[in-house]
């Protein structure tokens, strides 16, 4: 008979515990700024800006991440151009070989720059990453927030960058690729600030600059015959941090500034009624039997916590429009059960 209650008792922990698998609440992590996730196989794998090293962890759902396997995959040597400020890395697979694309400088800010490291295991946690080097067009220009994209048999680079050598502004630009470490193309500004609520960039008036405008973390989501390039617009130091949309049509030419057009308003922004802040920077994926989509990004519990360590993680599943744009709804407030992303 104590078998049998012990076999009951293990049973029912067994339903409860897988049951707790299928819901998940946000923040996935107390912390995790530039959060990118990217599906191969039967795992996700999951990166974000951690400042001193590139970190992936590995689970089989996104709803424990909490949970999941991490490690340390590359640390920088020190006294480099790359030792120093690791922002927004992006794990990407590319003709059977793994990369991270990431912004480092020597310390000084003025000196961000995109690099890259390379694996070519099967698994992106495993084996040895070597490092490639600076990935950049013929300007050398401040630039971070790099992420590749394929289309129609051609690789794309893109970022937030400088115009010239002092800040102000940054903008989104758009180069062709040689291969996913070489850039070979000019490189074209396609976006730059242009409404008011790109514009939120107020640093103080002994700041230098006093104010920044930005466009910054583009990344690429293809639809039907429409290319969405998502951006983050105004200072992550501000609360008015959101998301915005270029729009071009599948065929068009990529590098001309025209084939794209800005939404004049935000496509996914603050809610202060659900104590959401600055939510942006992010990335999108598809859930294991590949019938939803899933945007995850960084976002803050309360207002003024800028650009720091508070930022944290946070998914939901977003729908399409009957014009075939995506449709991100309002970000959902910490502690809201929401249903794990759909498995095979």
């Amino acid at each position: 008979m104590k078998r049998v209650v012990i076999g009951c008792f293990m049973l029912l922990f067994t339903l409860i515990s897988s049951a707790q698998q299928k819901t998940f609440t946000n923040p996935l992590l107390p912390s995790g700024a530039d959060p990118w996730v990217i599906r191969h196989g039967d795992y996700y794998y999951y990166t974000n800006s951690t400042g001193s090293n590139l970190t992936i962890w590995k689970t089989k759902n996104m709803a424990d991440l909490g949970k999941a396997q991490k490690q340390v995959v590359w640390t920088p040597p020190a006294g480099k151009s790359y030792s120093k400020e690791l922002w927004a890395p992006e794990l990407h697979y590319l003709s059977g070989k793994w990369y991270i694309y990431f912004a480092a400088d020597d310390g000084d800010n003025n000196n961000h720059r995109m690099y890259v490291i390379e694996n070519s295991s099967e698994d992106p946690t495993k084996d040895m990453w070597t490092f490639k080097g600076r990935v950049g067009d013929a300007t050398d220009k401040w630039a971070i927030d790099g992420s590749v994209f394929e289309h129609r048999g051609q690789l794309y680079m893109i970022w937030s960058g400088w115009e010239g050598d002092f800040n102000g502004q940054q903008d989104i630009y758009i180069a062709k690729m040689k291969n996913p470490w070489t850039i070979e193309s000019k490189r074209s500004k396609i976006s730059g600030p242009l409404f008011d609520w790109e514009k939120n960039g107020d640093l103080g008036k002994k700041s230098n600059p006093p104010h920044v405008n930005v466009n910054e973390g583009p990344v690429i989501l293809i639809h039907g015959d429409k290319v969405f390039l998502i951006y983050s617009a105004s200072g992550c130091w501000t609360d008015f941090y959101a998301l915005g949309m270029l729009t071009a049509s599948y065929g068009s030419d990529l590098l001309d500034a025209d084939s794209w057009k800005k939404s004049d308003k935000p496509v996914f922004q603050r809610s202060i009624e659900k104590s959401v802040y600055a939510p942006g920077h992010n990335s999108f994926f598809k859930s294991a039997d590949g019938k939803e989509d899933w945007i995850i990004y960084h976002a803050n519990s309360k207002a003024g916590q800028g650009c720091g360590g508070f930022r944290s993680p946070r998914m939901q599943k977003f729908t399409w429009n009957a014009d075939g744009t995506p449709n991100f709804g309002e970000p959902v407030a910490e502690g809201t059960v929401l249903k794990a992303p759909s498995d095979k």
